[in-house]
């Protein structure tokens, strides 16, 4: 069966953006403040069984929702509007840059995505109810997803630790950047929106990892 129109632009823009990566480095991809939330959490924040609505896909099964929250430190300052992540987690964990920090009165520690124990504490204002985290808000550790056939090329392994270097009008390397692979993994750097503000890159750009 010949492909139809729809597969062979995707199939032609995958190759393009491969062909780019090749010359060019590792895409960029800009994560603002976001939250990842339990199911149990869900429950109490939009209602019993709700189930969020898919906004954006992301990689993988992920996905940015139509619903958000508002954020809540111990000293009650807040930040409204914080986009919901989906599927649902085994814990609720929020990501929030450094400069969001400031305005909540809160030091989270900078943490891998799921590394939360010990965490700064937060709580979620939703429509339908509150939840307190006692641990859970993390500024999140600058990092690259990568598939297992990159990985490969690069010679880097799950768990990694990589330099990177940025080409901007702030042309600028950050270090100890952690490498996650994994098959449903898009190849992607994800940094928060300090560090993209810092060296004038967006999603979208560039990077590239130096030799090992």
């Amino acid at each position: 069966m010949s492909e139809n129109l729809q597969d062979v632009i995707a199939r032609t823009v995958a190759e393009i953006l491969k062909e780019k990566e090749q010359s060019e480095g590792i895409r960029v991809g800009v994560s603002a403040r976001h939250v990842h939330l339990s199911r149990e959490d869900l429950n109490t924040l939009f209602g019993e069984g709700y189930e969020l609505t898919p906004k954006k896909k992301l990689m993988g099964d992920q996905y940015a929702a139509e619903e958000c929250v508002t954020l809540v430190s111990p000293s009650l300052r807040s930040i409204e509007g914080v986009r919901v992540l989906g599927p649902v987690r085994s814990h609720s964990q929020v990501e929030v840059s450094r400069t969001d920090t400031f305005k909540l009165k809160i030091s989270p520690p900078v943490r891998p995505s799921g590394d939360i124990k010990g965490s700064a504490a937060i709580a979620l204002v939703g429509p339908k109810g509150n939840v307190f985290l006692n641990e859970g808000c993390i500024i999140a550790n600058r990092h690259i997803h990568m598939t297992p056939a990159d990985a490969k090329e690069y010679g880097i392994k799950d768990n990694d630790i990589v330099d990177v270097e940025i080409k901007s009008s702030k042309p600028t390397r950050f270090y100890n950047v952690q490498v996650r692979v994994r098959e449903d993994f898009d190849t992607e750097m994800h940094i928060d929106t300090d560090d993209a503000n810092a060296c004038a890159i967006k999603t979208g750009d560039y990077v590239k990892i130096l030799d090992k």
